[in-house]
């Protein structure tokens, strides 16, 4: 087989000269919408699903025990009766408030929401 165009030696250099050589990229600067950083315009945030969630409360279980329940068993659970629920937002704490019947269906009225600097606190 032959080959054809110029063969480049070991070590990848052909000789040539600097001005073929790599050059630093250049981008152009970054152009903040405001000077706080802040977009103006975050509609685009308000259509994403977030899941929420209200903490009931929880408990320990042997699996005897577990193996045991029927229709009717009562779980006892670690949060007494009249403490508020916690609301959840993707498994953060935002919010705490208590059990109400809206139409028949449960919901929760909200008696303390976390502040800002206690939600930042949660993430690390």
């Amino acid at each position: 087989m032959e080959q054809t165009g110029s063969t480049m030696p070991l070590g990848g250099q052909s000789g040539m000269s600097d001005a073929s050589s790599p050059q630093p990229a250049s981008f152009p600067p970054v152009q903040n919408a405001e000077t706080g950083g802040a977009p103006k315009n975050i509609e685009f945030l308000l259509d994403i699903p977030m899941s929420v969630a209200v903490y009931v409360g929880s408990t320990k279980m042997a699996i005897r025990d577990l193996l045991q329940l029927a229709q009717g068993s009562v779980i006892e659970l670690d949060k007494l009766a009249g403490e508020p629920m916690d609301v959840m937002v993707n498994n953060k704490l935002v919010a705490r408030g208590e059990v109400v019947v809206v139409n028949e269906k449960f919901g929760i009225r909200l008696t303390d929401v976390v502040s800002a600097a206690e939600r930042v606190q949660q993430l690390g």
